[in-house]
């Protein structure tokens, strides 16, 4: 599965385009600790499946970087040899409004339960995903606790002679308020070699229905020896 976080890294190309100043944060919310129970895999239906529209702004100190993310889907395909249901997603990635990267991927799902088994994108990239727990219906927010999702194997294309990189995905559910949680993807650096682009994270405000109210995108990006953080927040 493509998080929108790897496509926003990759589009920006952040470790060269990008003069890296301080951290950028989101504003804070109500911290209320109360236990409910959120539908995790609607969400997870929402974020990746549903069609949608976000955009993702931050200021790094005195470029503006955005990305304009539009989720379509497309029904009913053959991937790796499984019939699946497909969803196609478009980032368009900018700096101070000048386009840096249109990129168009399409992730690849079964439902009952629900399973992520790869992506493909235009420039010919071919992913599979091996999953590593069963996503629940249902979760209660937990502030020091993450789950296993899946690994991806990525390779240069279809043939899958040549891996290019292997990422680690888990997840993980926090309280924000009485009526709402972040629900978290993160995502590893590629770990068949140093990452340009770092590891990511991506986050959803979503509601006790699953639905999504805000997000926000965490790049962590290596600069001198350093990790530098910069988020996109959605508007």
């Amino acid at each position: 599965m493509k998080t929108f976080a790897v496509a926003v890294a990759a589009g920006l190309s952040l470790s060269a385009c990008v003069t890296i100043n301080a951290p950028i944060t989101s504003t804070g919310s109500d911290n209320n600790e109360a236990v409910t129970q959120y539908p995790i895999e609607t969400a997870f239906l929402n974020i990746y499946t549903k069609e949608r529209r976000d955009t993702l702004v931050a200021m790094v100190g005195s470029q503006q970087i955005s990305a304009d993310i539009t989720v379509t889907p497309k029904g009913t395909m053959t991937f790796d040899s499984k019939q699946v249901q497909a969803a196609e997603v478009s980032t368009i990635s900018k700096i101070d409004a000048r386009i840096t990267s249109e990129t168009m991927s399409t992730n690849y799902y079964t439902l009952n339960p629900l399973i992520f088994h790869g992506y493909t994108d235009r420039s010919g990239e071919y992913s599979v995903s091996t999953p590593l727990n069963t996503i629940p219906k249902m979760a209660t927010p937990s502030a020091d606790q993450s789950y296993p999702l899946l690994t991806e194997n990525v390779y240069s294309d279809s043939s899958k002679t040549q891996k290019t990189a292997l990422y680690r995905q888990n997840w993980s559910l926090t309280s924000d308020s009485r009526n709402s949680a972040w629900l978290c993807i993160d995502n590893s650096a590629n770990l068949l070699s140093i990452s340009p682009d770092g590891s990511t994270s991506e986050c959803y405000r979503i509601n006790v229905k699953g639905d999504i109210l805000s997000s926000k995108v965490s790049i962590n990006v290596p600069s001198n020896a350093s990790i530098k953080t910069i988020t996109l927040v959605s508007q």
